[in-house]
């Protein structure tokens, strides 16, 4: 069988009708057999497989009605191998699958990413005289487009419609979900509305994709016009699409309708997680209004959320900007109070933003804080305290340098390692003896 090397996008993918011709599959479908066939024994203490799954006497074959059992038990396992080896065996002794095991096999297959195998095992299907129902078109539709096998997808729906079988709601929303990640507006309007004449429903699940799609594109309008449209159809909304249409209305400035949705969601009994806090903090910040965001970020810990290290960092970066240095302590010891532990990424974003500013006394004592604390030092940090350094004009010393040169080694970067030693000797900073050790051994691992 030659299959394909390249796999064009055409203009309307999935939409256009072309004439497919059967594929001759048995020559692949023979290696894929031959590839995983074994001889299996009639002693099931010398069998290939757990005795549990089949017992049978000394000297007696196996019924075509067994063997189908045993390659629908091992798919369900998740053994393909074993099916195959079975599907071997039968192929051997003139045996064929039945309608059920067929299914299975390209299920567990596709499942597995042997995408084209599954094929091959779905083209035999209909050279064996079985009409594939619709969930085994889903399962090769899903493979495919997973794979990026577009063309491969769009020969399947043409045959699908050549053949009267129509799409279900999965169909659509297996299409409607790869359209969505491509970026393809108009396409999963169409699908949308295919979906409409033929009476399906979307689910909270795809609705919170569409919402998505339309907060990357700016259409925070059409997010809002999704809200109306899911209470019309009565489609319960969860965490997902509050959280997607929370941060598309952040996201385009629209804070007033955010904090809308916000109390709406809170109305409804669904808790906020820590995309929902994150969210409304970012977009606060963004906007100015660090006053709300801090509002929120205490809200937050006062439910026992543990804040993403990104939201603090968030937070501390704008106070930053704006010199409001006290608030930046506040909340810092707020976090410590509570007894939420600092990442070294925060003392890193701290030192940096102290730096930044001139305040090296207080990128010092963050330093001395993680070490007392026992936080792992990490190559960021050194480089943000180097930074500080620079701001006030102080030249680091050699062991200084060394410290993060040690850093750089821990953190694998020993790219960086080189380059620091190389400043240090262009400051007119000596190197010791552990500086070139550790030059030497940086050098050894970049060979």
């Amino acid at each position: 069988m030659a299959m394909e090397t390249h796999y064009a996008v055409p203009s309307n993918l999935f939409n256009h009708h072309c004439k497919c011709k059967p594929r001759n599959v048995s020559s692949l479908s023979s290696q894929i057999i031959k590839k995983n066939s074994i001889s299996i024994s009639s002693n099931p203490s010398n069998s290939n497989f757990n005795s549990n799954v089949v017992v049978f006497d000394e000297g007696k074959e196996l019924t075509h009605e067994v063997y189908n059992n045993l390659i629908r038990s091992q798919c369900n396992r998740g053994d393909i191998d074993k099916s195959m080896s079975l599907l071997a065996r039968m192929d051997a002794i003139g045996f064929r699958l039945n309608s059920m095991s067929y299914t299975c096999l390209i299920e567990c297959l596709a499942s597995l990413g042997r995408t084209l195998e599954a094929d091959v095992i779905f083209q035999e299907m209909k050279l064996s005289g079985f009409k594939p129902r619709v969930r085994v078109y889903n399962i090769l539709l899903r493979g495919f487009l997973r794979k990026g096998l577009l063309s491969l997808a769009d020969k399947l729906l043409e045959e699908m419609h050549e053949m009267g079988i129509a799409r279900n709601q999965q169909t659509y929303e297996l299409l409607l979900v790869y359209n969505i990640r491509a970026g393809r507006l108009d396409d999963t309007w169409s699908l949308m509305g295919e979906m409409k004449l033929c009476g399906f429903v979307l689910s909270s699940r795809i609705y919170s994709k569409i919402i998505g799609l339309y907060r990357d594109n700016g259409l925070w309008k059409k997010a809002v016009d999704i809200m109306t449209e899911m209470k019309e159809n009565r489609v319960p909304f969860d965490r997902r699409v509050y959280n997607s249409i929370i941060d598309t209305l952040g996201k385009s400035g629209q804070l007033h309708e955010a904090r809308g949705v916000f109390e709406n969601m809170q109305s409804d009994d669904i808790k906020p997680d820590i995309a929902t806090w994150n969210s409304l903090i970012r977009w606060h910040c963004q906007a100015g209004d660090v006053s709300k965001a801090l509002e929120f970020f205490s809200t937050m810990q006062d439910q026992g959320l543990y804040p993403d290290p990104k939201i603090f960092v968030t937070i501390i970066s704008r106070l930053g900007e704006e010199g409001k240095w006290d608030l930046i302590k506040k909340n810092f010891e707020s976090m410590k109070y509570r007894g939420h532990r600092s990442s070294g990424i925060i003392y890193a974003v701290l030192v940096d933003i102290y730096g930044q500013y001139g305040k090296f006394q207080n990128a010092e004592e963050c330093l001395l804080a993680l070490k007392s604390e026992g936080v792992q030092a990490s190559a960021s940090l050194f480089c943000a305290l180097a930074n500080a350094y620079a701001q006030q004009g102080i030249s680091p010393d050699v062991v200084t340098y060394s410290t993060l040169m040690k850093a750089c080694i821990r953190a694998r970067q020993f790219d960086q390692v080189i380059k620091i030693y190389r400043e240090m000797e262009l400051v007119g900073c000596t190197p010791d003896r552990k500086a070139r050790e550790m030059l030497q051994n940086a050098s050894m691992m970049l060979r």
